[in-house]
């Protein structure tokens, strides 16, 4: 091999990340994944694929070592093949909110009008171990379970209007979801809003927070 073959054989390594990331569809579902473990099954639900499209996507992602796989039975389960990863995919978000203008614009159509407070991970980390606050996690249940911030309840946004009992009264509420570019959290402070809460959200979500090496709590998916 010339050295000429034997360097674009090296750069032919990097471009495979490109190539896996190519697809909006992959780079979601690597968002998905990076919430904790998940089903073949449960990442084509969320992502509002079929079965047999999520596979070839998630075989891509497996294919550029970006995620690893686990068997239980006849269930696939994926997940993010190391920290790296992570932090790719939020210096993916970083370089498209510095260098692509577009971005603004599509954010503002799918999250809405940016009208709920925020609440920094610093300060939301130092009210958690005063105790003044309750933090509410309104991603689904299966998400919850993959990993969450310390003393949060689970709260999924479909069941919130539902048990807003549950919640105490004379608290601040924070809720936090996948991360700045999930709509759950907005969703969930609107209608805290509404019922005459209190509430923030937090400004980025559990995958940052555990970038900034915050504790997570988390259990096995069964």
């Amino acid at each position: 091999m010339s050295r000429r073959q034997a360097k674009d054989a090296v750069f032919e390594q990097f471009a495979r990340v490109g190539k896996a990331l190519s697809s909006p569809k992959r780079v979601e579902l690597l968002d998905l994944i990076a919430q904790g473990e998940r089903s073949v099954d449960a990442l084509a639900r969320t992502a509002n694929l079929n079965v047999t499209t999520a596979s070839a996507h998630l075989q891509a992602l497996k294919g550029a070592r970006m995620v690893a796989t686990r068997r239980v039975g006849t269930k696939v389960f994926y997940r993010l093949a190391g920290c790296d990863v992570a932090e790719l995919y939020l210096q993916i978000q970083r370089v498209a909110e510095n260098h692509l203008p577009d971005l603004g614009a599509a954010r503002a159509d799918f999250l809405g009008p940016v009208d709920t407070q925020e609440v920094g991970r610093e300060e939301l980390w130092r009210r958690m171990r005063v105790g003044d606050v309750t933090v509410i996690d309104v991603r689904p249940d299966e998400e919850y379970v993959g990993g969450h911030l310390p003393g949060a309840v689970s709260l999924p946004l479909d069941q919130l209007a539902a048990r807003l009992a549950e919640l105490p009264a004379g608290i601040d509420v924070v809720a936090y979801c996948r991360g700045p570019y999930c709509v759950l959290s907005y969703d969930a402070v609107r209608l805290l809003h509404e019922h005459g809460r209190t509430a923030r959200r937090l400004a980025d979500g559990i995958l940052e927070w555990a970038a900034a090496e915050l504790p997570i709590e988390s259990a096995d998916v069964a």
